[in-house]
């Protein structure tokens, strides 16, 4: 064997071994750890009496981290100093909790981590850990359990504060307002039940918090709320359910600025539809003044006429329960011009109206300076109604499947607040054929009237609407196709809309039935059957 052939031989070998070491030595990854931590040790012990320490240590068995604290961690009863829980920002064998606030005597406390402890590596939770110790010579161990639901949708919010308020010689229906409840738990992330745990015997107010900045009261801008409609006595066997809802604003109006040359912006909070705006400084008898509403934004627009010289004006805004004088600053501003919008475009339903409208207040239209004409060029008739609010002309008119329309609108046909005109317009609109619909009929079963039949979108926005008062069957026609979800409303009052609840003039949300979603096809439809419980 020559000395050539030996290296080359001798080189092989060599590699051939380190490549088995190496297959040998590469590690296949295991299976992935699904072990959540264990607690080896508690200081002092879980559920330990007459407490008097401000530090508690749980011991795990591997490193552990905090994961979403600030959601997942309740304290029942809250504390008004929070505690320092450690580690926040990286991992730890123990869990350290520091105690700042003044402990009340003879009480249970509960601190309940949700799914917040995981494990370093793989990021398993140690589920619904709770620390539990008392002040006193006992551990108070009475519950109350029951379930959240919503107003109107079908599912009610994630993290869900379930809180008890003790009925005591100081209690007042305001205290929501004012104060932290006495015991309180949290829904959390994934299921609309709740258990409230290791509280005393007693009287209480049961309620919920959708909160919005997690402070434990109630603020009606911000939270949804929910209440029993009656004080509870614990202990009690009672499952109880209770209905989040958004309360209807109270109104309140903003200080009033000049948004343009006399034009004045109002902005508000809550219903708008019993404002009243006026003047109140000295005016001239040809003063004029008409109000209109943002589309977008809850603002009124007061406008009037003519330019007044003054520096201020005293302008008044009024409510029911609102009754208020600002003084507005007259300075100089930009003219707005007049500028026309329509709606739809292109596409029109064939149940649906034409709508036109302007940013300054119309006080005139000439109906013969529009001309509206089919694909035939054959004159279609049409109706209008005006809606001064929004400053909108809706123009309703017969259509046809496939149809097409055009509408000339000659100059001068509308005028505005301040006498400017239109210059033509031209807008052309079609209608789609009948078969790229479907429709969907409903029977409904053990109804009480009257109801709002509503389909809605995934989110809950209302996409079709009919209000009944007596039993019929309710059709929906020329629906797009799409998944819809039924929701009806049981109007109580007969005023055709929903009325949400009031925590203060205790009156709960009108109730709100769901059903099963519906799948409506392109040139399809079918009978569907709503049957309705007794409760």
């Amino acid at each position: 064997m020559n000395k050539a052939f030996y290296n080359v031989v001798l080189l092989v070998c060599i590699s051939l071994v380190f490549v088995n070491c190496a297959n040998r030595g590469t590690p296949d990854g295991g299976p992935k750890d699904e072990i959540p931590p264990k607690i080896l040790e508690e200081l002092p012990k879980n559920f330990n009496t007459n407490f008097k320490g401000k530090i508690i240590k749980i011991y795990f068995d591997e490193y552990v981290k905090m994961k979403d604290i600030q959601k997942q961690l309740i304290i029942s009863p809250p504390m008004t100093t929070q505690p320092e829980i450690t580690p926040l920002g990286g991992a730890s064998k123990y869990i350290t909790i520091k105690i700042f606030d003044t402990l009340q005597p003879n009480t249970t406390y509960a601190f309940n981590f949700g799914n917040s402890i995981v494990d370093n590596n793989e990021g398993n939770p140690y589920p619904y850990y709770r620390y539990v110790f008392s002040t006193g010579s006992y551990i108070d161990s009475l519950s109350v359990k029951g379930n959240i639901v919503d107003a109107l949708k079908r599912q009610p919010e994630t993290f869900v504060n379930v809180a008890l308020y003790e009925v005591d010689s100081t209690f007042t229906d305001s205290i929501v307002y004012q104060k932290k409840p006495k015991y309180i738990t949290n829904t959390l992330d994934s299921v609309t039940t709740f258990s409230i745990e290791n509280i005393k015997a007693g009287k209480y107010m049961l309620m919920a918090l959708k909160d919005g900045n997690s402070d434990n009261k109630f603020q009606q801008k911000t939270d949804q709320i929910a209440f029993h409609k009656s004080f509870i006595t614990v202990p009690t066997d009672s499952l109880y359910t209770l209905k989040l809802f958004s309360e209807a604003l109270d109104f309140k109006a903003v200080r009033p600025a000049l948004a343009a040359t006399q034009k004045i912006a109002v902005g508000y909070e809550g219903d708008y539809t019993k404002m009243k705006i006026k003047v109140k400084s000295e005016l001239p008898p040809d003063f004029k003044y008409r109000t209109t509403k943002d589309e977008k934004k809850d603002t009124l627009y007061f406008w009037y006429k003519p330019k007044l010289e003054v520096d201020s004006l005293i302008l008044n805004v009024s409510h029911t329960t609102f009754d208020n004088d600002y003084n507005v600053k007259i300075r100089k501003q930009k003219k707005d011009s007049l500028m026309i919008n329509a709606n739809p475009s292109g596409t029109i339903g064939i149940d649906e109206p034409f709508k036109i409208s302007g940013n300054i207040p119309f006080v005139n239209f000439d109906i013969s300076r529009v001309n509206l004409i089919d694909k035939d060029s054959v004159k279609v008739d049409f109706t209008t109604e005006y809606d001064s609010i929004t400053n909108t002309y809706a123009f309703n008119f017969k259509k046809k499947e496939e149809g097409k329309y055009s509408m000339m609108v000659l100059p001068e046909a509308f005028t505005d607040f301040f006498d400017n005109k239109n210059d033509t317009l031209q807008y052309s609109l079609s209608t789609r054929k009948a078969s790229d619909f479907g429709f969907v009929r409903f029977t409904l079963v053990n109804a009480k009237y009257p109801l709002i039949v509503q389909l809605t979108n995934e989110k809950g926005d209302v996409k079709a609407e009919k209000y009944t008062t007596k039993p019929e069957t309710i059709d929906f026609l020329n629906l797009q196709p799409s998944t819809y979800y039924i929701r009806v409303i049981h109007d109580t009052n007969g005023n055709g809309i929903f009325d949400t609840g009031s925590y203060l003039k205790k009156i709960q949300p009108e109730k709100a039935s769901h059903f099963k979603e519906i799948e409506v096809r392109a040139d399809w439809g079918y009978p569907e059957t709503l049957e309705f419980t007794s409760e």
